[in-house]
């Protein structure tokens, strides 16, 4: 803590804000910034103090002021003054003094406001830069998953079972990717609508003598899934494959009322 406190007190952080700083030296104040909140909190009260400093303060024109003041101060007539010369100067002098430190401030003022507006394009450049990272990462993990899908369904081992609508859905349609010798069934479910909020899609392996369902998953973040391409385990001897809408979470067995889709596995 006493470093921190140490740092503070450099006077550093008060030529990060008039943006004094050299290049080398700012981004090392950036990280301070970052890492400690007593830091950042600092640099908020020294901006503040600046902008209190500078309220009320003209726009930043420094001849104009200097010209105003010397104006003011510069006497009408001069056989009216009665004031010894030295006294005249030592005066002028005083009021230039104020003027300059006056026209300094301005200057500080408005340095530190474009120094804060180079931080705030700085910080929103920094942003998007992240955002565009992001998309790309996400762009080649869809690449990437999208060409395992692809080996998946062109292995020679592989049995394609398209699934027929039902009543409750007659133009819906999906196809069933399994691989019974990995046990991995690719659910192609871009013929299903939306399901509507609080449901979602089951997918069910049947065996028929006797009829006997069991449930290998569900088709969860359907509206997210641009694909529409499912992977599920399946351990089951499959005879037939069907996919129910059931409430979120899935159901124990299958609600036949709304089965949209249904399909045999073809001998072989």
């Amino acid at each position: 803590m006493a470093k921190i406190e140490d740092y503070i007190s450099s006077g550093i952080l008060e030529l990060y804000v008039y943006g004094a700083l050299s290049e080398a030296e700012s981004p090392e104040v950036t990280s301070m910034l970052k890492e400690y909140a007593e830091v950042e909190k600092e640099v908020e009260e020294i901006e503040a103090a600046l902008q209190k400093l500078a309220i009320g303060v003209a726009p930043y024109n420094p001849e104009a002021l200097l010209a105003s003041l010397k104006s003011k101060l510069t006497p009408r007539n001069s056989v009216r003054s009665i004031a010894p010369k030295s006294t005249r100067r030592a005066k002028w002098v005083t009021y230039m003094g104020w003027a300059a430190s006056l026209v300094l401030l301005i200057g500080l003022f408005f340095l530190f406001q474009q120094n804060s507006a180079l931080r705030r394009s700085l910080t929103e450049a920094e942003t998007k830069n992240s955002i565009i990272e992001q998309q790309i990462a996400d762009i080649r993990a869809d690449a990437e998953n999208t060409k395992q899908i692809l080996a998946a369904l062109r292995d020679q081992n592989i049995s394609r079972i398209p699934l027929q609508g039902q009543d409750v859905a007659p133009g819906a349609y999906a196809t069933v990717y399994w691989n019974d010798n990995d046990d991995t069934a690719y659910i192609d479910a871009l013929g299903l609508p939306e399901p509507p909020r609080g449901m979602v899609y089951q997918v069910w392996s049947l065996t028929m003598q006797p009829l006997t369902p069991t449930s290998i998953g569900l088709l969860e973040d359907f509206d997210e899934a641009g694909s529409k391409i499912f992977k599920l385990a399946n351990t089951n001897e499959s005879e037939a494959f069907g996919i129910t809408l059931e409430p979120e979470g899935g159901s124990q067995s299958p609600t036949m009322e709304q089965l949209y889709v249904l399909g045999t596995v073809a001998a072989p």
